[in-house]
């Protein structure tokens, strides 16, 4: 055979082994990741006496903006902004992708520069040492000196590093949900302080307004009492009251600082620091038209929880490839060149420049029983994630049919308690009247004016958690974020992802 023939046929072995290589690198062991299948039927709740007089409804990534209140949108502006979780979700993120990208460059060749100077003194009762002290010109002192590139490359035969770097790429997408998971949680959290803060504040005037009535009321048996018309024991009964109506103060108080400093921490500022803009009184905020064409279809979509539960599965599923993998050898290709010399002047010439490379190969073929731990170990992983998954399905739903029979039922009580204060009031009036004509005793216009600020009270109470029963809708729908803009890759899988919804 011919010189050129021996070159051509060391091409051809050459290009047939690389062929060889990428088609076993096109194979990749392990389970491909298939959507998981929910059927979920239609929510059997609705918001039947929602927002009556609301003439828009607002869109669910910014579902705050229905309230018509700027200063609610203010506050969840800035805790969108300036909140700590918030923040840390979004260093998780950046700590998930950098892992991701970590893992996809295990797939591309590794390169490095190596450089060294070391100087030996040789021992002349070693092995060497006792041998070469008798060569003439022998020197205990050694130096030697080395630099070159070296590179290496694992072929990912079985892929098992791309299903490492697919499992890490599920992971980050995950995080990305997580962080809109947060952002749905802090919107919610800050619209609900606010509309506790509205409804103690609510509260706090109706205590003051009783007590104003209360004061007359004393006033008004004192001045019975001077006129013979009351006795001693009427204005003890009157003067309780009163004493039971500033009594009522210090608890609403207390749960308004709470509400207020809970706020203040959301928005990422110490408590007191928007105190003074808060403590305008304002009316609580009426409730908005809910969205009322979400089915579970969009609720799987759009919750965070269940996307990330979902690329976390996908996640777990890549993971098994990456063990089975192991039952295989691993194809490495290597190599440096460089110069090495024992005199630095020497170092960059021809003749101390050298070269080395070649392939290796690492099989764990007598660990299988650890690969199949592994194996095992990864599969129950799998199966425990889409446990998981299937869970926060089911949790959604749960939350979904919660809030909206809580938002349904609230509104519902708001009204009976609307019309309860309007006869309650009425029925107060008329005993005041009475008592002045002598027709009827103080204690029937002491029930009566307890009664009214009783129903007073849970009116204002049941307004602003109607107002928070909403914010509850939407959280449920998992309103307050962008699916196109945040966790985009996920949510675009999820929409991929084969979900039946029974009729």
């Amino acid at each position: 055979m011919s010189a050129k023939q021996w070159t051509l046929a060391r091409i051809g072995m050459s290009g047939a082994l690389l062929g060889l290589i990428l088609t076993l690198e096109a194979c990749a062991v392990g389970p491909d990741y298939v959507a998981p299948k929910t059927e979920l039927t239609p929510f059997h709740n609705a918001v039947v006496a929602s927002a009556k007089d609301a003439s828009t409804t607002p869109t669910l990534d910014q579902w705050w903006t229905g309230f018509d209140d700027a200063m609610l949108v203010t506050i969840i502006q800035r805790a969108l902004s300036q909140n700590l979780d918030l923040a840390t979700a979004m260093a998780r993120v950046a700590q998930a992708r950098a892992a991701a990208a970590g893992a996809g460059a295990q797939l591309l060749p590794t390169s490095e520069l190596d450089a060294s100077a070391t100087y030996e003194h040789q021992s002349l009762r070693g092995e060497i040492g006792s041998i070469a002290s008798g060569i003439p010109g022998f020197s205990r002192g050694i130096h030697d000196y080395s630099i070159g590139p070296a590179a290496s490359w694992e072929i990912d035969l079985f892929g098992g590093l791309r299903r490492g770097a697919a499992a890490s790429r599920a992971e980050a997408q995950a995080a990305e949900a997580d962080q809109a998971g947060t952002r749905v949680s802090v919107a919610a959290d800050a619209a609900d302080a606010y509309l506790q803060i509205r409804g103690y504040q609510a509260r706090l005037a109706v205590a003051q307004d009783q007590i104003h009535t209360d004061e007359r009321l004393l006033g008004l048996v004192n001045d019975r009492y001077k006129a013979g018309s009351s006795t001693g024991r009427e204005i003890a009964q009157a003067d309780a009251l009163l004493k039971q109506a500033r009594a009522s103060i210090p608890p609403l108080r207390i749960g308004l600082e709470q509400q207020m400093n809970r706020l203040d921490v959301l928005m990422g500022a110490q408590p007191g620091t928007y105190a003074a803009e808060l403590s305008v009184v304002k009316a609580i905020p009426s409730v908005p038209a809910i969205p009322t064409d979400d089915t579970p279809v969009d609720m799987l979509r759009r919750r965070p929880d269940i996307i990330a539960a979902e690329r976390r599965l996908s996640a777990s599923n890549e993971r098994i490839g990456a063990a089975i993998s192991d039952y295989y050898p691993k194809v490495s290709l290597s190599g440096a060149l460089g110069f090495d010399s024992l005199q630095a002047g020497h170092l960059f010439t021809g003749s101390a420049f050298q070269a080395v490379g070649g392939p290796s190969l690492r099989w764990r073929l007598f660990d299988f029983g650890r690969v199949n731990a592994e194996v095992a170990q990864a599969k129950g992983a799998n199966a425990e994630s889409l446990a998981l998954y299937r869970q926060s399905v089911l949790r959604a739903a749960e939350d979904v049919e919660n809030a909206l029979v809580t938002l349904s039922q609230t509104q519902v009580r708001v009204e009976e308690i609307q019309d309860q204060v309007q006869a309650l009031t009425k029925a107060r009036d008329l005993s005041e009247q009475a008592y002045r004509a002598g027709s009827i005793t103080l204690t029937d216009v002491l029930n009566a004016d307890t009664q009214l600020l009783t129903a007073r009270d849970e009116l204002d109470a049941n307004r602003s958690g109607a107002a928070r029963a909403a914010v509850g809708v939407f959280r449920a729908f998992g309103g307050g974020w962008t699916p196109a803009n945040s966790a985009s890759a996920a949510s675009s899988r999820m929409r991929t992802a084969s979900i039946a919804v029974n009729p």
